[in-house]
């Protein structure tokens, strides 16, 4: 009797395997070697990704999504081998892809808007901005964020569908740059004069370009003064020091050659023993 259960066992194992054996080695296989291909896919678009100069970041964002979908892939196909209903479990994985995107919709313009970026380069690391508000040298660019760090050494995370939904200016994206100034000075001073001084303080300042020339121009009767623009040339990274330096050049110039720089100002003038009428409410007399 023993013998016999023993043989029906056998018997059993020998026809499970012979039943599920090929298919279990069968969904093994598409799992290895489909990963296999997954990764070599993954890693030949990231070359190709390389040689067109795409952006590192992305290239690893990318990479990582590439292989993500398609392991899901060799998984649901290694199940359906097995003789698993995966129509049910795709369904399941779509509803809860939906209701992640729906949970994560502002995560998800973020990225939308990194990927922008990184394609499309407007600024890159290294670059003086201004976008979302504030300004400052781009220090990361990440999917989901940019990194600023600010003239006063502050550290600004932005989202970067703050950054794409506004203007950007980028300074840095141009070798030269024009400072314009205004000068104001007084209308009883020599403007051929003020012209002469002014030409003369830019043609001192080694930083200022030749090309293009500097434009020194009336451009407006105030109501106090008459108004110049000054208009020179400088390479980008020199700028703010020339415009400080060009300010107190001026001022310092002006004082020496006697040249005036109007300010508002008001004058009072006081009145004394002028006499003021009165009126008071008096009592009106009833008609007889």
């Amino acid at each position: 009797m023993e013998n016999l259960n023993q043989t029906e066992l056998t018997t059993t194992i020998m026809e499970y395997i012979s039943l599920y054996g090929l298919k279990v080695l069968a969904a093994l296989a598409i799992f290895f070697i489909g990963k296999w291909v997954a990764r070599r896919v993954v890693n030949i678009t990231k070359k190709l990704m390389e040689k067109a100069k795409v952006d590192a970041t992305l290239i690893s964002f990318a990479g990582n999504v590439m292989y993500g979908l398609a392991l899901a892939f060799v998984v649901i196909a290694a199940l359906s081998q097995l003789g698993v209903e995966t129509t049910s479990l795709a369904a399941v994985i779509a509803a809860a892809g939906l209701a992640i995107g729906l949970a994560l919709q502002g995560s998800l313009s973020n990225l939308a808007a990194g990927v922008m970026i990184i394609l499309f380069r407007p600024f890159k690391i290294g670059d003086y901005i201004e976008a979302a508000g504030t300004a400052g040298t781009v220090e990361d660019i990440s999917i989901f964020t940019t990194k600023f760090k600010t003239p006063d050494n502050r550290e600004i995370i932005i989202p970067n569908n703050n950054i794409t939904s506004d203007n950007i200016v980028n300074v840095s994206a141009k070798l030269t740059r024009r400072i314009d100034m205004v000068v104001g000075v007084g209308y009883g001073d020599d403007l051929s004069k003020v012209k002469k001084v002014l030409a003369k303080i830019l043609e001192d300042e080694p930083r200022i370009l030749p090309e293009p020339a500097p434009q020194i121009a009336v451009s407006e009767l105030a109501d106090s003064s008459v108004n110049l623009v000054v208009r020179p040339w400088v390479n980008s990274s020199e700028y703010w020091p020339t415009r400080f330096d060009l300010t107190e050049k001026i001022k310092t110039t002006f004082d020496k050659e006697g040249i005036s720089i109007p300010f508002p100002q008001r004058d009072l003038h006081i009145v004394e023993n002028v006499p003021v009428a009165i009126e008071t409410d008096k009592p009106k007399k009833k008609a007889a």
